[in-house]
């Protein structure tokens, strides 16, 4: 019989290892693409969920339920905020199987929760609290607008006055998506901290405005055809736009030369 050697490197199952080998060298920060890329995300999102169109549609409906049963629960919502990234996560191996000729599986929703999940968590947390404070400061704004209109008694700035509310809560909110875009990704594939992965997501969002803004406007046409058929089309757009995520990722963060 086969003595184990003592100082063999530490084993694993094949399955339990092979989604987190790297697609390729991490690049630090992200690299700037061509504006057409914004484009390509969603054309390489979509040929995604054509191959198995079935079970993106049941990992969305699961979500979904997931979301609403905890919506329905007393600190629920804060729950479902904090493990999003982690359903991200898992989503993104999904992706990653699918690139690679695998089979998707609905599993890989949960997988989050088996690779890395304190990491995820702490991702959906510090989001969380920017939102909170972001709300905030765009309450302030707004309640100082309030006190100077009403001091004022010019009644009519009011209308202005919530639009201002409004565009310093989007201000404030674009960065901190930035930051989460491709966090779950990194978190998962490369093994970043929760802030390095916020921040090299920033980064890499920072350096393709352009591609991000051409993907914005396309998504924004998709997402008026996808609402006109009593909103069905959003059981197609949204799992695309979920692979698009992994494919923006892999453009822009992994040397596979």
């Amino acid at each position: 019989m086969q003595e184990k050697n003592p100082y063999a490197a530490p084993g694993a199952p094949v399955e339990d290892v092979a989604h987190s080998v790297p697609l390729g060298e991490l690049i630090e920060g992200g690299r700037a693409v061509a504006s057409a890329n914004g484009w390509q995300w969603i054309v390489k999102g979509f040929d995604l969920f054509k191959r198995n169109p079935g079970v993106w549609i049941l990992i969305l409906i699961i979500l979904f339920a997931i979301t609403w049963l905890l919506s329905r629960m007393w600190l629920g919502q804060l729950a479902a905020n904090l493990i999003y990234p982690v359903f991200a996560g898992g989503l993104m191996l999904g992706c990653h199987a699918q690139a690679n000729d695998e089979a998707l599986e609905v599993a890989h929703l949960f997988a989050g929760f088996r690779d890395r999940p304190g990491q995820l968590i702490l991702v959906g947390f510090l989001y969380m609290i920017g939102v909170i404070a972001a709300a905030l400061v765009a309450s302030l704004i707004f309640g100082v607008s309030l006190l100077a209109s009403g001091l004022s008694g010019a009644a009519n700035i009011a209308p202005v006055t919530v639009l201002l509310f409004a565009l310093v809560l989007l201000a404030l909110l674009v960065p901190l998506a930035m930051t989460i875009w491709f966090a779950p990704a990194l978190v998962i594939f490369h093994g970043l901290p929760a802030i390095e992965a916020m921040k090299q997501s920033f980064q890499g969002c920072l350096k393709n405005m352009v591609p991000f803004l051409v993907y914005g406007l396309i998504v924004l046409g998709l997402g008026i055809v996808a609402t006109i058929p009593v909103g069905l089309g959003w059981l197609v757009l949204l799992p695309t736009l979920m692979a698009s995520t992994y494919y923006s990722y892999r453009d822009i963060f992994v040397n596979e030369a």
